[in-house]
């Protein structure tokens, strides 16, 4: 009889030990992220190392985490501005402008990769001599505006190339000294280039 008791009690603490740890409440351990300093110099290394999607991938990860920081967004910028990926780098530049809009850098971004978009866009369309009506208008406006930021008459110059008349002979050995003097003496002719090269020459 004292047996049973005796194992009835131990059945009893048993449980209730089992039923304490039940209860107890479990801790959850929280890791810390990597510090944004430690991503950045990451995504660095990825760069230099040729992986710019590994890099990016690590600075969207730094912009995530880091929300309120606009290093990481700025780094982005510049390598896709790096890449002459324009359209990424004006789009992360804007990330920056939201974070800090007194960014020298991202201002310059966005108005140097702007610059080689229109530049290009409007020398295609000057190819297709599509640019008329109100979009020739807003170029003209543009680019009177853009002269006038950077204090240029001219925005992109023409380059002169040398033209060989058809009609001029080849100096010969017997030629006399007077008139190969007198042949050196006269500056070769130039012509601009076409305008057709030119998207703002029209525009001048």
């Amino acid at each position: 009889m004292f047996v049973q008791k005796l194992k009835i009690l131990s059945c009893i603490s048993l449980l209730s030990l089992l039923a304490a740890c039940a209860e107890a409440p479990k801790k959850v351990v929280e890791v810390a992220p990597p510090s944004l300093e430690t991503m950045m110099t990451q995504a660095s290394a990825a760069s230099d190392a040729g992986q710019p999607e590994k890099a990016v991938g690590l600075l969207k990860t730094a912009a995530s985490t880091y929300p309120a920081d606009k290093a990481p967004w700025l780094q982005m910028a510049q390598m896709n501005f790096d890449r002459a990926n324009y359209g990424n780098a004006i789009t992360n530049a804007l990330e920056v402008l939201q974070r800090d809009a007194n960014d020298n850098v991202a201002n310059s971004i966005i108005a140097v990769s702007g610059l080689r978009l229109s530049t290009k866009a409007l020398a295609d369309l000057s190819q297709r001599s599509n640019l008329t009506g109100s979009v020739r208008t807003e170029a003209q406006d543009l680019a009177k505006l853009l002269r006038e930021s950077l204090g240029e008459t001219v925005l992109v110059p023409a380059r002169a190339k040398p033209v060989v008349s058809s009609t001029s002979k080849p100096t010969t050995a017997t030629s006399s000294p007077s008139a190969a003097k007198g042949a050196a003496s006269k500056p070769a002719t130039v012509e601009a280039q076409k305008s057709d090269s030119n998207p703002f020459g029209s525009l001048k």
